[in-house]
């Protein structure tokens, strides 16, 4: 199947590539169908872009919350864990939505850690799980190098 986007202009989409998000994602409700994106020249790349199949012009970046020094212990509800189709652990990922925030007139991206990205790999169907508040189930790493 091929889809035009603006990013990446047209590209050929495997249908059995795509990742569904049932409910879509907050303030992008109709846009539930995805494609990942990522440098093709990387074994395990860093960051993916999410793009939309649904609406060409709009694509997220997200990135795995490890590289980050993150790490969620997160508890599904029955209807969350229903509707991503009752994964395994090994069958989940879960990745954060980076965003530009721009403070005293200076740009940095920023992880959006009260919404992460839960998908389950295997049947490729994913939500977001927004939290009210950061859980203390959120550690974070120094990754500050010694050396």
């Amino acid at each position: 199947m091929k889809v035009e986007t603006y990013l990446f202009g047209a590209v050929e989409v495997n249908p059995e590539k795509i990742i569904t998000f049932p409910n879509g994602l907050v303030g992008f409700e109709q846009s539930k169908r995805f494609m990942l994106v990522h440098d093709e020249g990387s074994a395990q790349p860093s960051s993916y872009t999410l793009q939309s199949l649904d609406d060409p012009g709009f694509a997220l970046q997200i990135v795995d919350p490890a590289t980050l020094g993150f790490s969620y212990e997160l508890l599904l509800s029955d209807l969350e864990t229903a509707l991503l189709q009752s994964p395994t652990a090994d069958d989940v990922t879960v990745m954060q939505v980076l965003f530009k925030k721009e403070e005293n007139g200076k740009a940095a991206i920023m992880p959006s850690l009260r919404a992460p990205l839960v998908i389950n790999t295997k049947a490729r169907i994913g939500l977001q799980k927004v939290m009210e508040t950061v859980s203390q189930h959120i550690t974070l790493s120094n990754l500050a190098s010694t050396l």
